[in-house]
């Protein structure tokens, strides 16, 4: 958090630099609604910026194709923040300040999101992540709420409370042990949900390491983890560090369930863990392609047209949070960004592929999350679970 809170304050040092340099923001040529994406297209976290930008690309295709919003063209600007921090603040502010755009979708991931937030407020510049789940990302520590800031996606408490409960009452676990990618806000924050939610079913954590994304060895603090004889895993990380992890773990014989968060949702998992590695493994996720509803049928098959392959969880969100985007437009019947964003507090029963949400006071929405299983690299829906 303290390197997060560092990277912040510079960026923000950035953003007053642009903003002297090109202070405002615009909507666009008569013709065009600028709509900039600060998304993860190179980088550790790769996967998820560029199926978040295919899902995003092909709902403002679709509106395009259909004669736009109000005769406006969505013009979709693209800005990689190379799944960094600070790339990412630099990007919101290249996006608002320069491109002048009139909302931003992105990023991927809470680190990178937490980042871009203050800049989005000062700009007045609506933002809507769409895969970002820590808590922080809309809320802040003392509470308030980042007045410019939204997501599509479920956040962490709900996340590990469904982990929580599916540890306890499906899988019948007592002992667990967590491994953390200690520089994650994401899976920092994800691991002291599902440890409030498992202890409080009555399940004990019995041991606790950590890593650092980019490490490739794993198995002394895998040793350490086994040695405290868990009936469980937990591994709240992303895809990259999260496959080697498993496979590191099945090749010394630890056979017990591992499972984790949304951010395993990667069709790279199955390729650096391999397919037998990943049997006897649950995450939770955000939807899956195998739960049928009209819009999610609709969408798969349209993705598939484009892009030739099923679409992950990154690219539903992506479509999602494009679609929010869409409709927040619409409703304002402006692209000027402080309309967008009263349309975007008031979005309510919006049907989106992952679901039907409704903005709550915190600008999070309410929503289902899904278990997801693996069985010879195959992720199948285990169940959905809706919030109480």
């Amino acid at each position: 958090m303290l390197k997060s809170r560092f990277l912040k304050t510079a960026a923000l040092s950035g953003a007053l630099v642009f903003t002297l340099l090109g202070a405002g923001c615009g909507a666009g040529s008569s013709d065009t609604i600028k709509i900039g994406g600060d998304l993860e297209l190179t980088g550790n976290n790769a996967s998820y910026g560029t199926s978040t930008a295919n899902g995003a690309q092909l709902a403002f295709d679709e509106v395009n194709s259909a004669g736009g919003i109000n005769g406006k063209k969505i013009e979709f600007i693209k800005a990689d923040n190379k799944s960094e921090p600070a790339e990412a603040a630099n990007a919101i502010t290249k996006l608002t300040t320069s491109d002048k755009v009139s909302v931003v979708l992105g990023a991927c991931t809470s680190s990178n999101t937490m980042a871009m937030t203050q800049i989005a407020d000062d700009q007045k510049v609506p933002l809507v992540s769409s895969f970002s789940t820590n808590p922080k990302v809309t809320v802040n520590d003392d509470g308030s709420v980042n007045p410019y800031v939204y997501r599509v996606c479920f956040i962490d408490p709900f996340q590990g409370t469904v982990m929580g409960n599916f540890a306890t009452n499906t899988l019948k676990v007592k002992k667990v042990a967590v491994y953390i990618d200690n520089s994650s806000d994401y899976s920092k924050g994800l691991a002291h949900f599902f440890e409030e939610s498992f202890t409080k079913n009555g399940g004990q954590i019995v041991a606790e390491e950590a890593y650092l994304q980019k490490d490739s060895d794993f198995k002394a603090t895998l040793t350490k983890l086994a040695a405290a004889n868990p009936d469980m895993i937990y591994v709240p990380g992303y895809y990259e560090e999260v496959g080697k992890i498993i496979k590191q773990a099945r090749d010394m014989g630890i056979t017990v369930p591992i499972t984790g968060g949304d951010g395993w949702d990667s069709s790279k998992l199955a390729d650096i863990a391999g397919p037998d590695a990943l049997n006897n493994t649950y995450f939770t996720n955000h939807y899956s392609v195998q739960n049928k509803t009209p819009e999610a049928d609709k969408f798969i098959s349209a993705y598939k047209d484009k892009y030739g392959q099923d679409p992950d969880a990154a690219a539903v969100l992506g479509y999602d949070a494009a679609t929010m985007i869409i409709d927040a437009i619409k409703r304002a019947g402006s692209a000027e960004p402080e309309k967008i964003n009263a349309a975007l507090v008031a979005t309510k029963d919006l049907q989106l592929v992952s679901g039907k949400i409704t903005i709550d006071k915190d600008h999070n929405p309410v929503k289902q999350a899904v278990i997801i299983e693996f069985k010879d690299g195959q992720q199948l829906f285990k169940q959905a679970i809706s919030p109480e």
